[in-house]
């Protein structure tokens, strides 16, 4: 796949490490050339073969049998290789965060053998695998690989509130994600905008709440996601965000936001829910219920962020129950009656979850399980703290994508380092980083044009978040990411470039896809 302009680029030496040069996204974490030989395969004949019984698995081998057949091709007479054998360790198939994804992948030209802890694990090296191939004579190197993420929680953030997102699309974010080995699909599925999940207790949030009825997720559409996402090794994790960011609600939930004309959000009379409203809690309870049982992950995300106070300041019922209850114009206060009194209900049903910065800061008793999500730039202040504290911490600070820039702007986002927040961080601190999320805002994105705006800028955290942590130079990306963008041309999705100039073998055709 790699582009023949680009070849000149491939000999950076990196950090004084003799590393090979392949075009591999996100790069292995340990690589070892066995000779200058190349194996052949044949791509139409090429078999993948394992002695497990899992159907997940032989789904994953019909999906990279696919992407093998993709090209054009002349049958060759010199095949060497015609099989990749599958082995497979542990046959159990939950996927969790701490789901081990390590494969090892050894090719020699008349042999091959992928051996992995888990069908996870063989998903990751199976893509691997298939960017391997050269495309042009169907050729791989000679090599031993032994890989693992750097890190467990390996994020993408999509908001179907602002802009809605049809089921399509969201399976081809999904499955372009899987092919830069991430593993979090984290779901902003409401916010103030528009409230587009069909809840099935309170089915007149998406009836009131949504753009219209054809914007919406059914419940059907949720549970294909989840499979989907699941087939490609990825964990859904569904935001809720309150007490901000909750507008779209208020249509369904009379009471429920704050009444606060003048003051409220983008606009409306209405801002933050009305943490003292005794009728708030049982609905967050029988919500919160639904979407544990609905979602099988074992995160939930709690939002937390960006309640506006003015709102809460100038509403005369929450005045005075402030005075009653001894929290005279200390809103951070309210924010943490309201808070703690969400975590009781989301503890309740067996759940852990994920906050924003802001519940760290404003010091809600959070559980020591808890997951603190750092967005703002002094990022590393919060993970200097609540990694001090004994958090668990996530990023997303440097990661959202949803700000262009002309350019090469991927590599702003590759030299981001979630570990790097102090010199002075003790590795149990160190070890408390989760990883990160890159995030795609929805203010400027829809079905029209998320695709080659999300690929493959986004692919560059992806490395981060899993290649070896001394794999800094962008030089050494700069062909593989371009590379990665053309193996996802020929895939069929339409990725943006990454350079100023230049092609791909295969061209991106609009009408051949549709």
């Amino acid at each position: 796949m790699l582009l023949p302009a680009l070849l000149s680029l491939l000999t950076v030496t990196v950090h004084s490490v003799d590393l090979p040069h392949l075009p591999l996204v996100p790069y292995p974490q340990h690589v070892s050339l066995l000779s200058s030989s190349s194996a052949l395969i044949d791509p139409l004949t090429f078999t993948f073969s394992t002695t497990s019984s899992s159907v997940l698995l032989k789904e994953v081998f019909d999906r990279y049998h696919k992407y093998l057949k993709l090209h054009d091709f002349v049958q060759k007479l010199n095949v060497t290789l015609s099989n990749l054998e599958v082995v497979i360790k542990d046959p159990a198939e939950e996927l969790l965060l701490m789901t081990s994804e390590n494969y090892t992948l050894t090719i020699q030209t008349n042999s091959a053998i992928l051996q992995a802890d888990t069908v996870f694990g063989a998903m990751r090296g199976l893509e691997t695998f298939s960017q391997l191939v050269n495309t042009n004579n169907y050729s791989l190197p000679t090599l031993h690989i032994e890989d693992y993420p750097r890190y467990k929680f390996r994020g993408f953030m999509l908001d179907t509130s602002r802009h809605y997102l049809s089921v399509g699309v969201l399976k081809q974010l999904i499955r372009a994600a899987s092919w830069s080995k991430l593993n979090v699909f984290h779901w902003h599925i409401v916010d103030d905008p528009s409230f587009p999940y069909c809840s099935v207790v309170y089915p007149d949030l998406c009836r009131k709440g949504a753009f219209s009825p054809h914007h919406v997720y059914s419940q059907s559409d949720v549970l294909k996601i989840i499979l989907f996402s699941y087939k490609h090794g990825v964990i859904v994790l569904p935001e809720l965000d309150t007490p901000g960011h909750t507008l779209s609600w208020g249509a369904a939930l009379p009471g429920f936001l704050t009444h606060c004309p003048g003051h409220g959000n983008i606009g409306a009379p209405y801002g933050p829910v009305d943490p003292t409203n005794e009728a708030v809690y049982p609905v967050l309870k029988e919500l919160f219920t639904e979407i544990t049982n609905v979602f099988p992950g074992e995160f939930v995300h709690l939002g937390g962020d960006e309640v506006h106070y003015p709102c809460w300041k100038n509403n005369p019922n929450i005045t005075a129950w402030m005075a009653a209850h001894n929290m005279t114009g200390n809103y951070d206060q309210l924010e943490n009656y309201y808070e703690t009194r969400l975590l009781n209900i989301v503890n309740s049903l067996n759940k852990n979850y994920i906050v924003w910065e802001e519940v760290f800061y404003h010091h809600v008793d959070i559980t020591p399980q808890t997951i603190v999500h750092a967005w703002k730039p002094n990022w590393k202040t919060i993970f200097q703290d609540a990694t001090a504290a004994g958090f668990r911490c996530i990023l997303s600070a440097g990661w959202y994508i949803s700000r262009i820039a002309y350019g090469e702007d991927w590599q702003n986002f590759y030299l981001v380092e979630p570990r790097s927040f102090n010199d002075t961080a003790t590795p149990e601190q160190r070890a408390l980083v989760l990883g990160g999320t890159v995030c795609m805002w929805g203010e400027h994105v829809d079905n029209s044009n998320i695709l080659s705006r999300f690929w493959p800028r986004a692919s560059a955290p992806a490395e981060r978040l899993w290649a070896p942590e001394y794999l800094t130079d962008v030089k050494f990306m700069k062909p593989r990411i371009e590379a990665h963008r053309c193996m996802m041309v020929l895939r069929g999705y339409p990725a943006e470039p990454t350079l100023s100039r230049g092609h791909c073998h295969v061209e991106y055709t609009w009408a051949t896809h549709h």
